[in-house]
């Protein structure tokens, strides 16, 4: 089951990661020629939000199963020296959960503003971000912290 939420989860980041992008390329659209805060505005909001808990909360899954966090319990001073572990038993995990609290909080913010614009330019900013810790925090195969395939296969 582990070896099947792992891919899963690879899988999902591109969803999520598409869902960012698409976020953020309508908040400049906005923002510079000045929408109206449309449907499809609101709809990637909502998407990017759920999408980005549902991976959260498949991480914490994985997290709890990994045989690379469970190696760092059991002696943590040693496997602090291992860059994979280290990386996926504190740095993946706290910046991902940083990066969609940041999401959360910036479509809470800019759903309560009032003029279009000032929903743009929240929205931008705070997925910005959070898009920024997320590409820090992805073992991408070029990655100095840790790196994985691009996409895993079964």
């Amino acid at each position: 089951m582990y070896s099947h939420l792992l891919i899963f989860h690879s899988f999902t980041r591109w969803i999520v990661l598409f869902l960012l992008l698409f976020t953020l390329v309508r908040c400049i659209r906005g923002i510079i020629f000045k929408k109206n805060f449309e449907k499809w505005d609101n709809l990637g909001r909502i998407l990017m939000i759920a999408f980005s808990h549902f991976q959260l909360v498949l991480g914490f899954f994985l997290y709890f199963k990994s045989p690379i966090v469970q190696a760092f319990f059991l002696d943590p001073v040693g496997a602090f020296q291992v860059s994979d572990i280290r990386f996926f038993a504190i740095i993946h995990i706290s910046i991902m959960i940083i990066s969609v609290v940041f999401l959360t909080v910036g479509s809470a913010v800019s759903k309560r503003k009032k003029e279009d614009s000032e929903k743009f330019k929240s929205l931008f900013v705070w997925i910005l971000i959070s898009i920024l810790l997320m590409f820090i925090a992805i073992p991408w195969p070029f990655s100095p912290f840790a790196n994985r395939p691009y996409i895993r296969e079964f």
